[in-house]
């Protein structure tokens, strides 16, 4: 099985062509909407952080845009800076550099301030739009993607329907030599057990579990007790009862092969078959979390519907809720709620799910793309100083 994608100068394959705004500082983001807003192709990966951020924090910020930038899916990077943030600008191009792909830098200050700067990115920008803009897709085996896992706005249907056909993918794509990321540690409680036996060492399963343990601890520190509240109120409206049961659902995604690896959030992922990432349960935190982490496609599921997209990647919606494919249709790309209502085969709606995949893959858009979804967010791990 194949799909279409571009070839990059490091040897990865994405599956767009961007070129990647990318504001290193919140004071920052307004200039990348303008420059992003001139050049064809361009895309911005606006965030408020960047400055106040301190240790581990500060260092998974950097970490997370670098990521971004790094990701296949951009084919070109131009680092927009106020020029007195806490982020290495320099350092940052750098890492980014590594991938062969052309980086540039704007100073905002040094360029005399938001018009100045805003003329000299679009310059900028589009002279990178024309170095990548001769980029064509070329075949590749099913073994050169990467697959983020995510689900948001779950109900009972996730659980009996969506999930279980994203995982007979998710077993498809990694006993075809791909990779896939399962995400989420909030909501693999209750459930951590069940990974933690799927894990291919005693040092992986550790990892999994003492994520899970450190965010249990986290949410204790702040008096909540996650595992013997109660789900999002949405989740209780959508039939799920308990947190145990949310997180069964959950882990239906990740199919049944083996865990061979458990990351950090944003870190990029090595080797092929199926991984773990450690990233809360707030959906765009989550998702971004894998595309910084290499993934170039993600498969979301969504029980209530949820709009959420991707400055960078496509985000096929997958819904196990018939009422949702019928109210939300517009946000959702995958019915799999005929897997409970019809009867439906899961190897047909799997094999089905499958070949939406290789198409968006190979330049269909999804439908958080036509509609111009462009969630981005990273989690912190501290305060802001």
């Amino acid at each position: 099985m194949s799909f279409k994608g571009f070839l990059r100068p490091d040897g990865k394959v994405g599956v767009r062509n961007h070129v990647l705004i990318v504001p290193t500082i919140v004071c920052a983001n307004h200039v990348s909407e303008r420059i992003a807003e001139e050049v064809r192709g361009a895309v911005a990966l606006e965030h408020p952080l960047g400055c106040g951020q301190i240790g581990a924090d500060f260092e998974q910020t950097v970490r997370t845009l670098g990521g971004m930038g790094a990701n296949p899916n951009a084919g070109a990077v131009l680092l927009v800076s106020l020029g007195c943030e806490e982020v290495p600008v320099d350092s940052l191009r750098k890492s980014i550099s590594l991938c062969k792909k052309p980086v540039e830098t704007i100073v905002i200050q040094e360029l005399g301030g938001t018009s100045a700067a805003v003329r000299k990115g679009v310059q900028v920008a589009r002279a990178l739009a024309g170095k990548i803009r001769g980029a064509r897709r070329e075949r590749f085996p099913i073994s050169r993607l990467t697959v983020g896992l995510e689900c948001g706005g779950s109900d009972a249907t996730s659980g009996i329907a969506a999930n279980p056909v994203v995982g007979w993918v998710a077993d498809r794509v990694v006993s075809l030599g791909g990779s896939v990321v399962l995400s989420e540690t909030t909501e693999m409680i209750g459930a951590e057990h069940i990974l933690a036996r799927r894990c291919r060492s005693k040092g992986v399963a550790r990892k999994l579990l003492d994520f899970v343990y450190s965010v249990e601890q986290g949410a204790i520190a702040m008096g909540v007790d996650i595992r013997g509240a109660q789900p999002g109120p949405g989740n209780m409206a959508g039939g799920i009862s308990t947190i145990e049961e949310k997180s069964l659902g959950c882990v239906y995604k990740a199919g049944t092969s083996a865990i061979e690896d458990v990351l950090s959030y944003g870190s990029q992922i090595e080797g092929k078959g199926l991984f773990v990432m450690d990233t809360p349960g707030q959906d765009v935190e989550s998702v971004s979390g894998m595309l910084a982490g290499g993934c170039t496609i993600v498969l979301f599921t969504t029980g209530r519907g949820t709009p959420t997209g991707s400055p960078i990647a496509p985000v096929v919606k997958i819904t196990g809720n018939p009422h949702t494919w019928a109210t939300m249709k517009e946000n959702i790309d995958f019915d799999a709620s005929p897997l409970f209502t019809h009867g439906a085969p899961l190897p047909r709606l799997g094999d089905a799910l499958l070949r939406v995949l290789l198409r968006t893959a190979s330049g269909r858009k999804t439908r958080s793309e036509v509609l111009g979804h462009v969630e981005f967010a990273i989690t912190r791990c501290g305060p802001t100083i």
